[in-house]
C-alpha cells in the first residue's frame, strides 16, 4: 500500500499552498545594499510583452534678440527631436524543492523553507541593479555609470586620495570639485536645470565622511558640504549624496568617477515592463517541484544627457 504522504497530487497541492504563503513575504523583503532603488526612476507601465520601448529626446535652441521694427529677419526658436528605441528582453530566476524536502515537511506538518525563494528574488534584484548601473554589453545596454550620450570631464582639482593615504586636494578643493559637478549640469543646460543628486565613488565618499575641514574642527568635509552645496543654497532643498560601489574605477582610463544629475523620469528612466514574478509551481520531474521566476527588462534611457554630468579623477 502506498504512503499517501508521498502521493504526487497531494504533494503538488501542498507545494501550491506553501508558495501562496512564501511569495508575499519574499516580495515584501527589502535589500538595503541594492543600489538602484531611489537613484533611478523605474517605469513599469509598458506592455509586458513588448519587444521594445520607443521614446524621443528633444533639445531647444534659439534666443530672443533686439530687432528693427520693420525687420523681416525675426530670430526663431526651435527644437530638435531624436527617436530612440530600447529593446526589452526576458530574464529568469526561480527556485524549487525536492521530493524528500516536500515529504518531510508534510510528515512533520511544517512549512517548506523559503530560503531558495529569497535567494531567487535577491538574484533578480542583483541583475536589475547591475543592468541599471553598469549596463549589459551583450544586449547593447549602457548604465548610469557610463551612459551613452553623457560627456565626461576632468575634476578641477581631483586627487582626493583615500582614507589613510590622502591626496593633494585640500578640503576646500574637494568641496569645489563637488560643487563644480552640480554646476556642470546647471551651466550645461543654460541654467535651466540643476543636479539634485551626487554620486561618489565609495572610497572617495569615505574620504569626505572622515576628513575634517580644518585641523581644529570636528566638522567633516561631508557635513560641511551637505549644508553649503550650491543646490541647497539655490533651492533650499537637501542634496542627495551617496557613495556607491563600482564608481572607483568607472571613469576614463579606470579613474574614479563622480556623477551629478537630476533624478527625474524626464531625465532618465529604467524600463521594466514586467517586474520579477514567480509563475505557478509545477512538477518538473518525478522527484522535483519547481517555481519559475521571470521578468522583462529594458535598458536605462538617459533622455536628457545634458542633465547628467560625469567628473573623473576625484
Amino acid at each position: 500500500m502506498s504512503n499517501p504522504l508521498f502521493d504526487a497530487q497531494s504533494a503538488l497541492g501542498f507545494v501550491i499552498a506553501q508558495t501562496s504563503i512564501i511569495e508575499p513575504g519574499v516580495y515584501a523583503t527589502r535589500y538595503p545594499d541594492i543600489q538602484y532603488r531611489g537613484l533611478i526612476p523605474v517605469d513599469t507601465s509598458g506592455s509586458e510583452f513588448a519587444s521594445s520601448v520607443t521614446y524621443f529626446s528633444s533639445d531647444r535652441h534659439g534666443a530672443a534678440d533686439w530687432i528693427n521694427g520693420n525687420s523681416d529677419d525675426i530670430p526663431k526658436a526651435g527644437t530638435t527631436r531624436s527617436k530612440f528605441e530600447t529593446p526589452v528582453h526576458t530574464a529568469g530566476i526561480g527556485y524549487g524543492w525536492g521530493w524528500e524536502e516536500v515529504g518531510r515537511a508534510q510528515l512533520l506538518g511544517i512549512n517548506l523553507a523559503n530560503e531558495d525563494a529569497m535567494a531567487a528574488r535577491r538574484a533578480a534584484e542583483e541583475m536589475v541593479d547591475r543592468v541599471a548601473l553598469l549596463g549589459d554589453a551583450s544586449k547593447g545596454f549602457t548604465g548610469l555609470f557610463d551612459a551613452q550620450g553623457v560627456t565626461a570631464g576632468a575634476a578641477a582639482t581631483g586627487n582626493w586620495g583615500v582614507v589613510g593615504a590622502p591626496g593633494s586636494a585640500t578640503p576646500d578643493q574637494m568641496v569645489e570639485d563637488m560643487n563644480s559637478a552640480i554646476l556642470n549640469v546647471f551651466n550645461g543646460t543654460n541654467t535651466v536645470a540643476m543636479a539634485d543628486t551626487l554620486l561618489l565613488p565609495w572610497l572617495k565618499f569615505q574620504v569626505i565622511a572622515t576628513r575634517r575641514m580644518t585641523t581644529d574642527s570636528d566638522e567633516t568635509v561631508l557635513s560641511f558640504f551637505i549644508r553649503n552645496n550650491v543646490y541647497t543654497a539655490m533651492t533650499g532643498r537637501p542634496l542627495t549624496i551617496r557613495g556607491l560601489r563600482g564608481l572607483d574605477a568607472a571613469g576614463v582610463s579606470s579613474v574614479p568617477r563622480m556623477i551629478a544629475y537630476r533624478n527625474d523620469p524626464q531625465v532618465l528612466k529604467l524600463h521594466m515592463p514586467m517586474p520579477h514574478r514567480f509563475l505557478p509551481v509545477y512538477q518538473s520531474g518525478p522527484l522535483r517541484w519547481d517555481v519559475p521566476g521571470v521578468m522583462r527588462l529594458g535598458g536605462l534611457d538617459v533622455r536628457l544627457p545634458k542633465e547628467v554630468a560625469y567628473v573623473d579623477g576625484v
